[in-house]
């Protein structure tokens, strides 16, 4: 903490005999060895993020886990000819109890076209988008040089992060990827009891605001797109021996969250500088927030133009109902947002008006009981949007997604100065997704679902003994290709782990310690 980035010099690969990929691989592989807490790092190319993740954590002796993501939607960074500086930044404190250091390396492979099928990627290709990878990605996050990372940190609900940008005059499409995370007193935003209950109960030491987050995202000062995340558990989260070695969803590669600017376009392509911002309504410390803004480029010309035809966002609608005595009660909080844009612009490709449309719902029921220190959370999140555009042959993108968690703990004094925790978590999420266009229509469905229990005995902030269960259960359907894995974990020993790669019922087993090493890609 308190240090700058890790920096190098980035310069695409030079000695390869091709220069078109059809996939970009970026690996993240670290050891660790002593006590350390989850520390979420980030990794930017230019100041564009790359990746958002969380570190293991490690066992006296030792642990090591990689992480593969493809980064290939931004190939035009990662091929761009100048020098750029690529920047590593991993949050750490060593002292006499926490003893652990993480050694890291980051790696890109560049696969040859042809390496993988992406037949796929031709939906929606043409005037909408001119293919899967945007022409020009431009970084809507801090700049070095910085003392942390390149994100915004946002501490309160009145805090707002602002970068300016200016987009080339021949841009016909434009597309703005969020990264979220939540952090010290918001970590566990979705279990924060309101304040209300704080107040009657005196409880300065409790993070409060209640459970509901929104990411607001702004474009010069107007209300242009947001992003209710999903519940990342880090790996010392709950319960960190739940997460060895099946890590929690999203812990080791966070989700990024697209919102479509394309409507909007309008009032970008005058050659002026315009602002993005940020901010977190309800939020305690602290948000890390920054956004890529992906832009496709006319070749044909110079300049574009458009207009914006409608932008409506519909105020929040948040409600809250409260039923407590002392220390016990119990909380609903429900909340719907919508927010709409539609604009056209006019390009080589004619005249397309496009317009993206966000639906929001979001229902939180919480019980304190045992005097607080039982606490029950039941949260449902409906995140849904689509975009569509009336080319020769229009163009449809619907998704559909359902973020979902039950989280159950319990404290228990103990006589040795010591407490036991038991927890239950059921966290995962499912995503819909209809493509259509001239180059046909495909469907995808994608459900990610664990399941987990544990004990530990803690005294202090350490860790005595304990025993943690992990079950997960992930399958994906895309146009009669199908995956699933199946996978169990107690006391840190895998107890099955079954993969079927095809729509019928055959499948395998994969034991030993190169599945262990898998499981952390999920």
């Amino acid at each position: 903490y308190g240090q700058p980035p890790v920096l190098a010099t980035y310069t695409p690969p030079s000695h390869c005999p091709f220069n078109t990929f059809s996939q970009i691989v970026l690996e993240w592989k670290a050891t660790c060895k002593g006590r350390q807490f989850d520390r979420i790092f980030g990794v930017w190319l230019g100041g564009v993020e790359l990746l958002r993740s969380c570190t293991a954590e490690p066992r006296a002796t030792g642990i090591v886990w990689s992480v593969e993501k493809d980064i290939t939607r931004y190939r035009s960074l990662l091929l761009s000819p100048q020098n750029q500086s690529f920047a590593v930044f991993l949050g750490n404190v060593v002292d006499k109890t926490y003893t652990g250091v993480y050694l890291v390396d980051v790696t890109m492979h560049f696969f040859p076209l042809g390496y993988v099928d992406g037949s796929s990627s031709k939906v929606g290709a043409s005037a909408f988008g001119g293919g899967v990878h945007a022409d020009l990605v431009l970084p809507i996050s801090r700049n070095l040089p910085l003392n942390d990372g390149l994100w915004f940190a946002i501490q309160n609900s009145s805090d707002e992060g602002l970068k300016e940008f200016r987009v080339p005059q021949n841009t016909y499409r434009a597309v703005l990827e969020v990264y979220v995370s939540f952090h010290e007193r918001d970590e566990f935003w979705y279990a924060n009891p309101p304040d209300e209950y704080l107040i009657a109960n005196n409880l300065s030491d409790v993070p409060g605001g209640g459970s509901f987050r929104e990411v607001v995202v702004s474009l010069d000062g107007n209300v242009v797109g947001a992003v209710w995340p999903f519940t990342v558990i880090y790996t010392g989260g709950v319960n960190p021996l739940l997460w060895r070695p099946i890590t929690g969803i999203g812990s080791f590669d966070l989700p990024s969250y697209d919102i479509e600017v394309t409507p909007l376009l309008g009032t970008l392509l005058d050659g002026k500088s315009h602002s993005v911002g940020f901010s977190v309504t309800n939020a305690v410390n602290v948000w890390f927030v920054d956004a890529n803004l992906h832009l496709w480029l006319d070749g044909k010309s110079s300049r574009t133009e458009g207009g914006v035809v409608d932008l409506v966002a519909k105020p929040l609608v948040e409600s809250l109902v409260t039923d407590f005595e002392g220390l016990n009660g119990k909380f609903w909080t429900s909340a719907r947002r919508s927010i709409l844009s539609a604009g056209w612009v006019r390009s080589s490709y004619g005249n397309v008006t496009t317009s993206f449309v966000q639906d929001f719902v979001f229902n939180n029921s919480m019980v304190m009981g045992k005097n607080g220190n039982q606490q029950i959370v039941n949260q449902v999140i409906l995140f849904n949007d689509s975009v569509h555009a009336n080319l020769p042959s229009p163009f449809v993108k619907d998704t559909y997604r359902k973020f979902s968690l039950y989280l159950d703990t319990d404290e228990v004094d103990q006589d040795d100065d010591t407490s036991l925790s038991v927890s239950n978590v059921t966290l995962g999420f499912d995503v819909d997704m209809f493509k259509s266009s001239a180059f046909g229509f495909s469907k995808s469905s994608l459900k990610n679902m664990q399941d987990a229990q544990g004990t530990m005995v803690i005294k202090g902030n350490l860790v005595v003994r304990g025993l943690g269960e992990t079950q997960q259960d992930y399958s994906y359907t895309s146009d009669g290709y199908c995956y699933s894995r199946k996978v169990g974990s107690s006391n840190y020993t895998i107890l099955y782990d079954k993969v079927r790669h095809s729509c019928n019922k055959r499948s395998h087993s994969h034991l030993g310690p190169h599945s262990i090493k898998k499981l952390f890609i999920l």
